[in-house]
C-alpha cells in the first residue's frame, strides 16, 4: 500500500487536513496581495527575500486579470518557504500606527470644533493643557468665527488646528510625569 501524502508515517503526529492546507495557502496569498499594495519604500523596509521581492514587483506591473491571479498564486507558493511572522507583524504595526494617527487627528479636530462652538471648551482645554497661552487661542477663535460669518477661507481655523496640534504633541505622558 502506497502512503498518502497527507498521512504521516511517524506515530503520534496528526496529518494536516486538505482544508487546513488550503486555508494556510489562502492566508499566504492574502499576505501577498497586501505586499503588492505597498509602496516601494515600505517594501524595502520589510527586507524580503530577493525572489519574493522580484515576484511582488512583477505583480505590480501585471495588468491582465488572469496573469495577476497566477502571479498571486506564485507569491503564495514562494511565501510557503519563508517565515511570514515578521512580515505579518510589521504589516500589523503599520496598520495600527495608521489607525492611531487617524484617531489622534480626529481628537484634534474635535477640540477645534468644540473651541469654535462652545465658550466653556477653552477653559476645559486650558485645564487639560496648563502650559497653553490662552490669549493666542482666543484670538484665533475670534478670527475663525469672523471668517466663518463672512464666508472667507478658514485661515484662522487652520492656524488654530496647528496650534492645538503643537500644544497636544508637546504634552506627552513622559513630560507630564516629569512635571509632577
Amino acid at each position: 500500500m502506497k502512503p498518502n501524502k497527507t498521512e504521516n508515517t511517524e506515530p503520534g503526529i496528526e496529518p494536516i487536513s486538505k482544508t487546513k492546507r488550503k486555508a494556510e495557502a489562502d492566508a499566504q496569498q492574502a499576505i501577498g496581495v497586501t505586499l503588492v499594495g505597498l509602496p516601494k519604500d515600505k517594501l524595502a523596509k520589510l527586507e524580503l527575500p530577493e525572489a519574493l521581492l522580484d515576484a511582488v514587483n512583477e505583480a505590480k506591473r501585471i495588468n491582465s486579470n488572469g496573469a495577476l491571479r497566477r502571479q498571486m498564486q506564485y507569491l503564495g507558493r514562494l511565501m510557503r518557504d519563508i517565515d511570514t511572522a515578521p512580515i505579518v507583524d510589521q504589516l500589523q504595526r503599520w496598520e495600527g500606527s495608521h489607525n492611531e494617527e487617524n484617531a489622534r487627528f480626529h481628537r484634534l479636530e474635535q477640540w477645534r470644533t468644540r473651541l469654535l462652538e462652545d465658550e466653556a471648551a477653552l477653559a476645559e482645554f486650558i485645564n487639560e493643557y496648563p502650559n497653553t497661552e490662552a490669549q493666542q487661542i482666543r484670538n484665533l477663535i475670534r478670527n475663525a468665527r469672523r471668517e466663518h460669518a463672512a464666508d472667507k477661507p478658514p485661515k484662522s481655523s487652520r492656524e488654530l488646528f496647528k496650534l492645538i496640534r503643537g500644544i497636544t504633541e508637546n504634552i506627552t505622558p513622559e513630560t507630564e510625569l516629569d512635571a509632577d
